[in-house]
C-alpha cells in the first residue's frame, strides 16, 4: 500500500480532529486477584480453578504480589509472570462506531536485578495474524520496568479479536529458565485515521497520535524497530532501532503533548517514505531538535536524510530542556519515493545511567514554487521594460 500526496492538500484545511479513546480491557493491571487464594502470598501458581478474572491462560503462569519483603516490586501491587509455555489471552470487541487503529501498551519487567542482568526477558505479543517479540532492554528506564507499545491493527464495532501474550524462552544466561518475563498494566488506545492539515504534507508531524501514556509512570514508552509505517504504534512513522515516546507532563516537549527521543542504536530514529508530486520545484523540511530536560548531557548529532542527501545537525545539551528550529531544502525525485529519515548513532546517558538522546518534534514538510515565481517575475519585468521602450519610441 502506497501513500500518495496530492498538491491540493496544501490548500484545504482538514477540520476533523483525529480522535482517540481508550478501549477497556478487563482487569488490565491484574489488581482483581484469582478466586480463593491467599492474597498475601507473594507467588501463586495459577490453576484452572484459580484463573485471573478477565483472562484465560495456558502453560505455567504465576500471579505475583509485591511487598516490602520481596525483591519484586510491581507498579500497582500485582503482576503476572509467564513461565515455560506460559501465555495469557483476552478477547476484545470493538465498541465504537467507525474504523479505529488500536495500540497496545504494557509494562515488561524481570523478576529481579539478577535476572535483568543475566538474561533478557521477552514476550511474544500477537493479535490476529500480527505478532512481535519484545525484549526487555537494559538501561532504558529508571528501574526494572519498561513500557512498550504494539500495533494491534484496525477494527470497528462488532469486530472481535484475541490478544495473546506468551513467554519467550531465554537461550542465554546462567539462570536459564528461572528468568521468565513479568507483565502488567495493559492499555489499549483507539486512534483515528491519519489526518493532514494545511501547511504540512506530513501526517502526525507533531507525534500527537501514538500509544497511551500511564498517568503514574514518568519513563515514557519504548517503541521498537518497525520498518513498516502502516503498522507502527507511532502513526505514519516507521521506527529504526529503539526510540522513546515521551509526554509533556514528565519531559520537556517543544510543542504539543508528545515528542520522540532517539536512544542509542545502529541507528535509532524515524522514517517515512513519500511519493511527492513534482509540481513543486522544491521542498522544505522544518523540525525542532532539543533535549527532554532529563539530565541528558552531551553532544547530540542528528542526521537528516531527504532522498539521497544527508545532512547532520549538532547541539551541545546541558540536559535542561533546550531546543532549536532547523530546516532542510531538497527536490523530489519523480521516478521513486523520497525517503525522509531522522536518525542518530550516538550513545548518551542521563545522570542515573539511563540511555537518552536528542528529541524531535514539530516536523513540517512544505512544497514551494519559488524558482518558478522568480522566473515569472523576471519575464514580467522584461515584458514591462519592452513595453515602456515601445511607448517612448
Amino acid at each position: 500500500m502506497k501513500h500518495v500526496f496530492h498538491p491540493l492538500l496544501l490548500f484545504f484545511v482538514c477540520i476533523t480532529i483525529s480522535s482517540s479513546a481508550q478501549d477497556s480491557l478487563q482487569n488490565p493491571d491484574f489488581e482483581s486477584p484469582p478466586a480463593a487464594i491467599n492474597i498475601t502470598s507473594q507467588v501463586f501458581l495459577l490453576t484452572k480453578a484459580n484463573s485471573i478474572p478477565g483472562w484465560s491462560f495456558n502453560g505455567t503462569v504465576w500471579y505475583l504480589t509485591s511487598s516490602a519483603n520481596s525483591s519484586f516490586k510491581a507498579r500497582d501491587g500485582h503482576a503476572v509472570r509467564l513461565g515455560e509455555n506460559g501465555r495469557i489471552n483476552q478477547t476484545l470487541r470493538g465498541t465504537a462506531d467507525g474504523y479505529w487503529d488500536h495500540i497496545l501498551s504494557f509494562n515488561l519487567a524481570a523478576l529481579n536485578e539478577g535476572c535483568a542482568a543475566d538474561s533478557p526477558a521477552a514476550v511474544n505479543v500477537s493479535v490476529l495474524e500480527t505478532w512481535k517479540v519484545i525484549f526487555l532492554g537494559r538501561n532504558l528506564s529508571r528501574d526494572m520496568w519498561e513500557r512498550h507499545a504494539f500495533y494491534m491493527g484496525g477494527w470497528g464495532r462488532g469486530d472481535s479479536v484475541n490478544l495473546e501474550i506468551a513467554s519467550v524462552a531465554s537461550t542465554s544466561g546462567r539462570n536459564g529458565s528461572s528468568c521468565w518475563p513479568v507483565v502488567d498494566a495493559f492499555t489499549v488506545k483507539r486512534n483515528g485515521m491519519p489526518r493532514w492539515y494545511e501547511g504540512n504534507m506530513l501526517a502526525n508531524g507533531g507525534f500527537e497520535v501514538g500509544p497511551a501514556f500511564l498517568s503514574n509512570s514518568s519513563d515514557g514508552i519504548l517503541l521498537n524497530d518497525e520498518p513498516d509505517r502502516l503498522v507502527s504504534p507511532l502513526q505514519q512513522w516507521a521506527v529504526l532501532g529503539t526510540i522513546k515516546y515521551i509526554d509533556s507532563k514528565h519531559y520537556k516537549v517543544p510543542q504539543g503533548k508528545a515528542a520522540v527521543e532517539l536512544l542509542s542504536g545502529a541507528p535509532s530514529g524515524i522514517q517515512v517514505d513519500l511519493k511527492l508530486p513534482t509540481t513543486f520545484t522544491s521542498y522544505t523540511l522544518n523540525f525542532t531538535m532539543g533535549d527532554a530536560n532529563d539530565s541528558c548531557v552531551g553532544d547530540f548529532i542528528v542526521y537528516v536524510q531527504t532522498g539521497e542527501d544527508v545532512h547532520n545537525f549538532t547541539m551541545r545539551s546541558n540536559g535542561t530542556g533546550s531546543a532549536s528550529r532547523h530546516s532542510v531544502r531538497f527536490k523530489a525525485e519523480s521516478s521513486k519515493e523520497t525517503s525522509v529519515r531522522f536518525y542518530s548513532f550516538n550513545e548518551t546517558r542521563a545522570s542515573d545511567g539511563v540511555l537518552c538522546g536528542p528529541i524531535l518534534d514539530n516536523i513540517v514538510l512544505v512544497g514551494s514554487y519559488g524558482e518558478r515565481i522568480e522566473l515569472c517575475s523576471g519575464v514580467f519585468i522584461f515584458s514591462l521594460f519592452i513595453a515602456l521602450v515601445m511607448l517612448v519610441a
